[in-house]
């Protein structure tokens, strides 16, 4: 008998180990299992995520955990502040011929606002994305009015006062360039659309 010269794993006994095509069967069911699990497992998913139609609360509190600069986890809800647009968070501004991170400066201004105090949101609606859309406050400060006060978010309908003293202040976004928050959206990617 002529010793294995092939190559791959052997047995205790030096014969060639052998798989079985049930094992193979096994192996393949048990990756096709885990694919679904990471597919339709994740808790918040498009299909179970709330739709405009849908009911919402009166208001909403708790520890609030921005993602952007008009867009805050309150415990387990998503909300967006009303009538406010931010810069998104991959964006960039331009100050003196100089580019920087208006989007992840806004976020930082929103966490600072905050300051690790409960928030209390007033909910009007929930917008196309089936978040909750409203103004919301912590420790008594008005956070969709102090975004567009301190230049880190462009005014929608309201808080045009607040606006207008951040623009002649040239605070935030204002004292540079900019793009508007929504024209960046609808030139990048579908991500950055909510």
């Amino acid at each position: 008998m002529q010793p294995y010269r092939g190559r791959g794993p052997r047995t205790w006994k030096g014969r060639p180990l052998r798989r079985s095509r049930a094992s193979y069967v096994r192996l393949g069911l048990l990756l096709i299992f885990s694919a679904i699990l990471i597919v339709f497992g994740h808790h918040r998913s498009r299909w179970n995520a709330p739709h405009v139609g849908d009911p919402f609360p009166p208001s909403v509190t708790g520890r609030a955990d921005p993602f952007d600069g008009d867009s805050l986890w309150v415990g387990d809800e998503e909300v967006r502040l009303k009538g406010i647009d931010a810069p998104e968070w991959k964006q960039e501004c331009g100050r003196a011929g100089v580019s920087w991170k208006c989007g992840v400066a806004a976020r930082d201004e929103l966490a600072r606002a905050i300051g690790g105090n409960e928030v209390t949101c007033r909910i009007s609606e929930r917008d196309v994305y089936g978040r909750l859309l409203g103004n919301c406050v912590a420790n008594g400060r008005d956070l969709n009015a102090h975004m567009v006060s301190t230049g880190m978010a462009v005014a929608y309908g309201a808080f045009d006062s607040e606006q207008q003293a951040a623009r002649s202040s040239k605070a935030g976004i204002w004292a540079g360039d900019f793009e508007n928050p929504r024209d960046w959206r609808a030139g990048n990617v579908a991500d950055e659309a909510r």
